[in-house]
C-alpha cells in the first residue's frame, strides 16, 4: 500500500474535526437535529467515496466525525 499525500492531508483534517467535536458532545447544548442529521448523512457520502478511491486512512477519519455527528444527532434526540 503506498500512502499518498492526499489520503495523509484529508487523514489529519479528518482526525482534527473529529476532536473538534469532542467538547460538543460533551456540552449541554447541542447543533440543530437538521444540522446534524444533513453533516451525517454527507460524512457517510464521502467516506464511501474515499473508500471506493482507496483513500483508506481518510475513509477511516472521516467515519470518526461521521460517528461523532450521530452521537450528537442521538443527544439531541434525548432533550
Amino acid at each position: 500500500m503506498t500512502l499518498i499525500w492526499q489520503d495523509a492531508v484529508l487523514m489529519a483534517t479528518g482526525f482534527v474535526f473529529s476532536m473538534a467535536l469532542i467538547p460538543t458532545i460533551r456540552a449541554k447544548e447541542k447543533p440543530a437535529r437538521l444540522t446534524c442529521l444533513i453533516t451525517a448523512i454527507m460524512l457517510a457520502i464521502n467516506a464511501g467515496i474515499l473508500t471506493t478511491l482507496g483513500l483508506w486512512l481518510a475513509s477511516i477519519s472521516i467515519t470518526l466525525s461521521d460517528i461523532a455527528w450521530w452521537i450528537l444527532l442521538f443527544q439531541r434526540r434525548q432533550i
